[in-house]
């Protein structure tokens, strides 16, 4: 037994590579790209540190070159869900009381290897299985994974240190335990930081985790759980099972034992879950915390003292980095009349300037949209807006699946400021633009306000204080990550706390300590150090 208060590394923010030409990162980077194109990984089910294949097997392939496999995995069936139920709930007792400077050991070290001698091997798989290019797989798989592991640490040590008062002859603690059982996660394909935070975030604060990746995302995920395993996560811990999502819901998440679920997906399917929890609410051993962040029609809104080059920039980058596939990509923007057409000429000129192909080639904005049913929905408000009167394409609107799912980026531009892909959430290169009257400021505030059901991220362009002021305060409830004359993406852990309200999730803030204290559940313990002896009080005495 060692006996100390420990202090933990400070973190900071993971500083990013440019991968510029002439630098060595560019150089091993693309040696790794053209290392793992060459192979063809075998992915199993891990349960309980085991792998596992199952007869049912499926592909992983390049979006931007979808005949080029890169990996096989084995999925999970019933069997197999119930097996990391069990290991689970088996490895809780041990993990739940080992020391806490141990378990924070285990993250910091996945961090450091992360950022260091697995940055090209996570970087490349997000690259090749997620078609993200170079420098957006940089600030995903590499910076903010590692972030997240580092922060979580340092928020979980917060949390502990967390105490009440206490006075004489009483000392209260505050003991912050564990769930009552195990914790489903479930990630998404966009982010491979996502994927790694969402199991880890609850096995830093003494949770064991059943974890469902997506399955478009899961060759780099893949990598993060092996990382974890060399940085000394014990077996259980966190459980790998690549599934179906509606197996899931049958086997894991109505199991009594589930206490928690940790979701990044579609506002549709985290309603669904939603509801299921409340049809099997009896049936728990305790109630379960539900952790999400859905969906977003997140808005970009210039006000007339807003400077247009500042506005175009935003709504480039905002909309069209990541093929727009970002939870908080700009979708739809309002423009004031009187300056509408320097801001077209600036969108169509620097949209027309992006270059959209396989991200291996350094040169590509753009790469491939994740799949086949991305790329059929995203092109179905391309096609929809083409044959409405109601809007115009000014630029983009084409598209080609033969080699890789690519779409040009798209801009339109509708007089209807309820026009469908003003409101309904796209998730690919989709950027529309409503041109509003100077004077229908507010009327168009109320549009940004209420056209959607979502709530996650907002930017505002103005130069002028009073409006900035106006601005923040009419959309107060518009976004829960709210910028001033910047896009409306790249959230920052420890500085911009990720999440939304409304249709967009609970907003726990992913990446912060909000996040965290979710994943435990407090036990305050009062000792008395001299108990009385008396039965009475003394208002009882008689006068």
């Amino acid at each position: 037994m060692s006996n100390g208060i420990y202090n933990i590394p400070t973190p900071t923010n993971e500083p990013g590579n440019t991968y510029a030409p002439g630098t060595k990162e560019r150089e091993t980077l693309k040696a790794e790209l053209e290392r793992q194109a060459g192979l063809e990984v075998e992915i199993p089910v891990i349960i309980n540190g085991e792998e596992i294949k199952t007869d049912t097997v499926k592909q992983v392939v390049m979006p931007h070159d979808h005949k080029h496999v890169l990996a096989t995995y084995s999925q999970a069936g019933e069997k197999e869900l119930r097996d990391a139920v069990e290991a689970a709930m088996a490895a809780k007792e041990s993990w739940s009381n080992m020391p806490w400077q141990h378990r924070a050991s285990i993250f910091l070290k996945a961090a450091d290897l992360i950022s260091g001698p697995y940055r090209d091997v996570i970087n490349a798989a997000t690259m090749l299985g997620q078609s993200k290019t170079a420098y957006q797989t940089e600030i995903d798989a590499a910076q903010e994974l590692a972030d997240f592991l580092r922060f979580g640490v340092d928020y979980a040590n917060q949390i502990y240190q967390m105490q009440p008062d206490s006075m004489k002859n009483i000392w209260n603690r505050l003991e912050y335990r564990a769930l009552d059982g195990f914790v489903l996660a479930i990630s998404p394909f966009n982010f491979t930081a996502i994927g790694g935070n969402l199991p880890s975030a609850p096995a830093i604060m003494g949770n064991v985790v059943v974890w469902k990746p997506a399955t478009t995302a899961i060759l780099s995920n893949y990598y993060f759980m092996r990382i974890l395993e060399e940085a000394g996560l014990p077996k259980g811990v966190i459980n790998f099972v690549p599934s179906r999502g509606s197996q899931v819901s049958e086997v894991v998440l109505t199991d009594p034992r589930m206490s928690g679920f940790h979701f990044t997906g579609s506002t549709s399917v985290f309603q669904t879950i939603w509801k299921t929890v409340g049809e099997n609410i009896t049936n728990y051993k305790s109630y379960p915390r539900l952790v999400g962040e859905t969906g977003g029609k997140d808005f970009v809104f210039a006000h007339e003292t807003a400077q247009a080059d500042k506005v175009v920039a935003a709504l480039v980058r905002g909309a069209f980095e990541y093929q727009g596939q970002k939870c908080s990509a700009a979708s739809r923007a309002y423009i004031p009349a009187s300056m509408w057409e320097e801001v077209k000429n600036g969108v169509v000129e620097e949209t027309a300037k992006l270059k959209v192909g396989d991200v291996r080639d350094f040169r590509n904005f753009m790469g491939a949209v994740i799949d086949k049913p991305a790329f059929d929905s995203i092109t179905s408000y391309i096609d929809y807006a083409a044959d409405s009167e109601e809007a115009e394409i000014i630029a983009g609107g084409t598209y080609d699946d033969s080699v890789g799912y690519f779409i040009q980026p798209t801009v339109i531009v509708t007089t209807n400021p309820n026009f469908k892909s003003m409101t309904e959430e796209i998730f690919g290169p989709v950027l529309t633009i409503y041109v509003y009257e100077n004077d229908q400021l507010e009327e168009t505030l109320t549009s940004v306000d209420t056209a959607s059901m979502y709530a996650l991220t907002g930017a505002i362009f103005a130069q002028d204080r009073e409006a900035i002021m106006h601005l923040e305060r009419r959309l107060s409830g518009a976004a829960g990550n709210f910028y001033i004359n910047d896009k409306p993406t790249g959230a920052v852990i420890n500085q911009q706390p990720f999440g939304g309200s409304r249709g967009s999730g609970t907003n726990d803030k992913a990446g912060s300590i909000f996040n965290m204290i979710r994943w435990t559940s407090p036990r305050i313990i009062k000792e008395n150090f001299a108990p009385t002896t008396d039965i009475t009080y003394p208002f009882m005495d008689e006068e």
